[in-house]
């Protein structure tokens, strides 16, 4: 073999070698961030890691928001099965019994323990200044 042709495909192999070890490191970052979307019914049915973090959504049950300062719990229901959540925070202003919630965290002893919440409205929402 001639040594320009030699040449050329050591550095085919070594860019192909390259494109894929960076390939290979962009899916393995992309894995490690995933949260999976749970309801509350999946989540009874599976029984998941607790070092897996998780979303839950679903409604807020009527009477089940406790306050005691920044400590906030509630139950998250898909009308089928229901979750209890913990959260230390302020949650987002729509947040209230009956709306829709997402939140982010670990599963603890069948509560969920979480680190975000997320209120969910509706297409039609209109901010309450509107509603006037």
């Amino acid at each position: 073999m001639k040594q320009h042709r030699k040449k050329r495909l050591i550095n085919i192999l070594l860019i192909s070698l390259l494109s894929g070890s960076g390939v290979l490191m962009v899916l393995y970052a992309l894995n490690t961030n995933l949260d999976y979307f749970y309801t509350p019914s999946e989540i009874i049915s599976e029984k998941l890691p607790s070092n897996k973090r998780v979303k839950v959504g679903g409604m807020v049950r009527e009477g089940s928001v406790t306050r005691n300062g920044e400590d906030i719990s509630f139950v998250i229901t898909d009308y089928e099965e229901s979750i209890s959540v913990q959260y230390k925070g302020i949650v987002p202003d729509l947040f209230k019994e009956g709306s829709g919630v997402v939140a982010l965290g670990y599963m603890e002893n069948n509560s969920l323990k979480a680190e975000k919440v997320l209120a969910k409205h509706d297409e039609n929402y209109m901010p309450p200044a509107l509603n006037k």
